[in-house]
């Protein structure tokens, strides 16, 4: 799955990179601790553009009466986002990119300890993951949402979780994002073993309060007490 990611680069070198045009309202950034319910920068595409816009981390169907009436549903899994009713349509229409310098998961001790990891692309670009997106209206409250795409996890990342969003590579961006033509279901794999880097970090980011760049910073588990 991914619950917490991070985006530090400023909103001009992520417009630059996916090539699209920035609104006015965009999160602010750096964000070592981008925590569900957020606002997150994605890119969606039109039949010209490109847009790098705001959306809610927390994918709302369309039948919610009110923002929070129901499950919060920041993923959506790979192997059944086609039948799901609450995604097939935006599978279908409605797929974006969420940008990203990095994500966090856990792995859980026998003692319930939660043990935190950042995961980078090995190359240092920005990880661009999978995404679909709804509008939602209701009672005056209008709001743009979106849930990252998640997928079984590669072998390398196995070994911190079982899920991993479905990050994609600069040359799919146009398949997925709806610019290519048809065919976006068979980009909703895990990545090749050798495009993530991950390395323990502070529990300190096991807060959803905690900021800074140190929640990033690699930690040696034996200095950890």
């Amino acid at each position: 799955m991914c619950g917490r990611m991070a985006l530090t680069l400023p909103h001009d070198a992520i417009a630059q990179v996916f090539d699209a045009a920035p609104a006015n309202d965009l999160p602010p950034v750096p964000n070592y601790n981008v925590c569900p319910t957020a606002q997150v920068a994605t890119v969606t595409s039109d039949a010209e553009t490109r847009h790098l816009r705001p959306m809610r981390w927390g994918f709302v169907p369309h039948w919610y009466k009110a923002v929070n009436d129901g499950p919060l549903l920041i993923n959506a899994r790979a192997e059944t986002i086609a039948e799901k009713p609450a995604f097939r349509a935006a599978c279908r229409e409605r797929r974006c990119l969420v940008p990203a310098s990095g994500f966090y998961e856990w792995t859980r001790l026998e003692d319930g300890t939660k043990l935190p990891w950042y995961i980078t692309r090995r190359d240092g670009a920005p990880l661009a993951f999978a995404g679909i997106w709804q509008d939602w209206e209701r009672g005056g409250e209008a709001l743009s949402s979106c849930a990252v795409v998640t997928t079984g996890a590669n072998e390398a990342m196995s070994r911190v979780h079982h899920r991993i969003p479905v990050i994609l590579e600069q040359d799919d961006w146009p398949l997925w994002l709806g610019e290519a033509g048809k065919g976006a279901a068979t980009l909703m794999h895990a990545p090749k073993e050798d495009v993530l880097d991950f390395h323990r970090v502070s529990p300190a980011v096991n807060s959803n309060r905690a900021s800074g760049p140190d929640l990033i910073e690699p930690v040696d588990p034996e200095d950890e007490g």
